[in-house]
């Protein structure tokens, strides 16, 4: 097996994000927590009640060889409203807001390319956070893989994304 990368991506609730993001070949695991913010160890009613600072976040750890960043940040960008401040879907609230969180530095030139390519397609500024991680705390084990194990669960994501995502590389070999 390659060398697995990894990178923290928010896109409103982290329920249908890491769900989207695993339906895309060449993620091997994830994880959903909060990223970002002030308090140790949030429990999930801390950081929707209190002003903790965390984003719901999925750490994604992915396949460079079978994923390339720049494929990953273009599949995330069709999974959000980039242009919407703190609200995705039906959720609102600072937790909800949008965010590439980095660990290696030399990621950044690549994200900063794909959200210089994106912004072309929009009107409104580009309102996704860009940062270099750093905290993270899983969420809670009811959390993990929450559209797996609750297939009709709340999801904020447009179904037919998650058919896209399975497609989006399916020809690249593991």
């Amino acid at each position: 097996m390659n060398q697995l990368a990894e990178l923290y991506l928010a896109g409103g609730c982290f329920w249908g994000m890491e769900h989207f993001l695993k339906q895309i070949n060449g993620v091997e695991k994830t994880d959903v927590g909060y990223a970002n913010g002030r308090t140790p160890n949030p429990t999930y009613r801390q950081v929707c009640d209190d002003d903790t600072g965390y984003a719901e976040t999925v750490h994604v750890f992915y396949d460079p060889q079978v994923l390339p960043l720049s494929l990953l940040l273009e599949l995330y960008f069709k999974a959000i409203d980039p242009t919407s401040m703190e609200r995705q879907g039906g959720d609102c609230g600072n937790q909800y807001r949008t965010g590439i969180y980095y660990v290696c530095a030399e990621d950044l030139p690549v994200i900063e390319t794909v959200i210089t390519a994106v912004a072309k397609q929009y009107t409104e500024p580009i309102v996704v956070e860009v940062m270099k991680l750093q905290n993270f705390y899983l969420a809670e084990e009811f959390h993990q893989d929450y559209l797996i194990n609750n297939p009709t669960g709340y999801c904020h994501i447009d179904p037919q994304l998650f058919e896209m995502a399975r497609r989006a590389n399916a020809s690249s070999k593991k």
